[in-house]
Formats: structure tokens, C-alpha cells, sequence
């Protein structure tokens, strides 16, 4: 008789006990993925900066109680058991969430929107398997950005994703009430 050893599913506190050796690791359905560590280059940078810009000027807006913006790859446990643990470029957090978080490694729960910016390293396969992620995890709004097209995808649950270029102006209703901004304004112009 032969047994089949099972593999269990990582969980996130397996992860971050991992070495801290420059490898980009995150969990998706408790399954590690690694990849060297992403070079940022100057427009992944400025692009994030704007974006995360434009959402604290429209929080600083916004009664109280006003959840938080979070970026630079800001950690979110997005599930349990089996964990998705992943860093989000540029995200919104509800108050809610915001006020539960047990410590400062990571968000516990999924933020109300998710930002990616795509950097030349992204694979379509990876980015689609985020989003996929994000909308089946609670995430209310998802942006891609692509800073080469200067182009926006926004895609929400149930609904066909929805493109923006520089000649429209970004919105995301009803989740981020009066949240508008040009798509040209995140992109340096």
C-alpha cells in the first residue's frame, strides 16, 4: 500500500517567517509564489505617487470616519484557510478594516479598492490571476494602470471591465463617493 504525501496549503505567518533575501512572496489560495524583486522604474513611481496622491487629497475630503490609503506594495490578507496574502501597489481601505488591523505587518481583509501597476516584469497571466483574486475576495474596485498606453482598466464584480485613457476623467462611484480625476493628471500631464 503507498501513501500520498498531501501538501498543506502555506499559511501567512509560514510566509513571513521566510528570510527577508530580496524575493518578491506572496500567497494565492495558500500556494507560495516567488519572483525576484521588482526594480521599480521612474514611471511605476510616479504614476503610484500620483494615484496615491489623488486618493488622499479625495479622502482628506471625506467625513470622518475616513479609512486609509496605503501603497508601495502595502500588505493585505485578503483570505483565510487556505490564506491569499499579497502586497497591492496603491489601495483604499475602509475605516472598517482599517480599525481591526491586529498589528502593522499586514491589512486583515480586503480593501475597498486595489490598484496595479504594471511594471515591464508583469506577466498578463499573473495580473489577471490578481484581479481574479481581488473581485472573488471582496475588493469592490480594481484598477490597472499601464503607464506605457496610459490607459486605466477598472473592473468590479459582475460587471464587464470598463478602459480609460487620457482623454477621460476616472471615477469610481459609488464605492469612493465624489472620487474624479483626468487620467492625464496621474500620468504627469
Amino acid at each position: 500500500m503507498s501513501t500520498i504525501a498531501s501538501t498543506r496549503p502555506m499559511t501567512t505567518e509560514q510566509m513571513l517567517a521566510l528570510p527577508d533575501d530580496q524575493v518578491d512572496r506572496e500567497l494565492i489560495r495558500g500556494e507560495l509564489r516567488e519572483k525576484p524583486m521588482t526594480r521599480r522604474n521612474r514611471w511605476h513611481s510616479t504614476v503610484e505617487a500620483r494615484i496615491a496622491q489623488s486618493l488622499q487629497n479625495w479622502l482628506d475630503g471625506q467625513p470622518e470616519p475616513r479609512g486609509q490609503v496605503a501603497s508601495g506594495e502595502a500588505g493585505f490578507r485578503l483570505h483565510h484557510d487556505p490564506d491569499s496574502t499579497v502586497g497591492i501597489d496603491v489601495a483604499y481601505v475602509s475605516a472598517e478594516v482599517a480599525a481591526r488591523q491586529p498589528d502593522f505587518t499586514f491589512f486583515e481583509g480586503p480593501p475597498v479598492l486595489a490598484v496595479e501597476i504594471l511594471s515591464p516584469s508583469d506577466k498578463q497571466e499573473e495580473i489577471d490571476e490578481k484581479v481574479e483574486l481581488y473581485l472573488k475576495t471582496g475588493v469592490a474596485v480594481v484598477w490597472v494602470v499601464n503607464p506605457r498606453f496610459k490607459t486605466i482598466c477598472v473592473y468590479r464584480p459582475g460587471a464587464d471591465p470598463e478602459l480609460f485613457s487620457e482623454r477621460h476623467e476616472l471615477v469610481a462611484e459609488p464605492h469612493l463617493p465624489g472620487f474624479r480625476v483626468p487620467v492625464i493628471r496621474l500620468f504627469g500631464k
